[in-house]
């Protein structure tokens, strides 16, 4: 089977080649025989009814500082195409919604990873709360009132915005803490949203498992542990990563949201879990796979193209 896949991302000139999923997921591809483009979006248009991308001919290769070369811009149908992997980088605003959009014109003939209806629809701080038994109490609200009775009632908190990534803006509030209305109002005037405000889970100290899902079923596991004096876990602010298998609660975790992912097309997902609990479910661009290839000794983006060309009928 050769496909024409086009890749909407970030410039792919600035990606760290150790560490980026998307550039694996695309070495993957490229080693299948299948045809790659490149194109940001912003270079995605809607017109006369088609959904065009300037993209640009691709080939990707493991060589630091000349790890890709692309060929001359051309309009691409999307229609067109086999597959369009959407693994841009958040943050979750219109923008991104309305990639979505226009990407749902051309799927599911042209299958659109992860389902973009599907993708807009489930928010990490949003979709996560469908599973009401797997996560800690959480509260999201823009009400001040009921932010502080929940405090109130947990003592001890962390509060972010609900369209927040890669772990900025999030604030840990501890029972003594005297700066909780200031943050309230300073998230009034950055946010329109409402803000999300779960109950602090000391297991956090012990890591934050990142679990990848492929089609439903969990495939590997990565903890990442914050740094001494730092609530937050994300690699990029300083946690580290260790290598790490799945508990029992984590496989009923994972049991438990499967056949949802698997019914809405999301086939490359990524859960964190602190303790017993899930904070989040992560379907835009979701990261991690070389991390754990690395511990683990696989190859995830080998089972990902292998469920993509399924659902292809290869």
């Amino acid at each position: 089977m050769s496909l024409t896949v086009a890749i909407q991302m970030d410039p792919i000139d600035a990606i760290d080649i150790s560490a980026d999923s998307t550039f694996v997921m695309a070495l993957e591809a490229q080693d299948r025989g299948h045809a790659l483009y490149h194109y940001l979006p912003q270079d995605l248009a809607l017109t006369n009814g088609k959904v065009v991308a300037g993209a640009k001919p691709l080939e990707v290769r493991r060589e630091e500082g000349n790890h890709f070369t692309l060929g001359s811009q051309e309009w691409l149908d999307l229609s067109s195409v086999d597959v369009v992997l959407m693994r841009q980088d958040p943050p979750f605003d219109m923008a991104y919604i309305t990639a979505t959009h226009l990407l749902e014109h051309v799927h599911p003939e042209t299958l659109v990873v992860n389902d973009p209806a599907q993708v807009r629809n489930a928010p990490e701080k949003l979709f996560v709360t469908h599973f009401p038994d797997l996560m800690p109490p959480t509260l999201i609200t823009t009400n001040q009132e009921q932010i502080l009775a929940f405090r109130e009632e947990h003592q001890d908190i962390i509060v972010k915005p609900l369209f927040g990534n890669g772990g900025a803006g999030v604030f840990h509030i501890t029972p003594g803490d005297e700066n909780l209305n200031s943050l309230l109002e300073m998230f009034t005037e950055l946010y329109r949203e409402p803000i999300i405000v779960q109950r602090y889970e000391p297991a956090v100290r012990a890591g934050d498992k990142r679990i990848i899902l492929i089609d439903g079923k969990a495939a590997g596991a990565l903890n990442r542990v914050p740094a001494e004096g730092e609530s937050r876990s994300n690699l990029h602010v300083g946690g580290t990563a260790k290598q790490s298998m799945l508990t029992k609660r984590e496989e009923e975790i994972c049991e438990a949201i499967g056949p949802t992912l698997k019914e809405r097309g999301l086939i490359f997902v990524g859960i964190d879990v602190i303790g017993d609990y899930m904070t989040e479910i992560n379907v835009t661009s979701p990261t991690c796979l070389q991390e754990i290839n690395h511990f683990d000794g696989v190859k995830l983006e080998t089972d990902i193209w292998d469920a993509i060309e399924s659902k292809l009928g290869g």
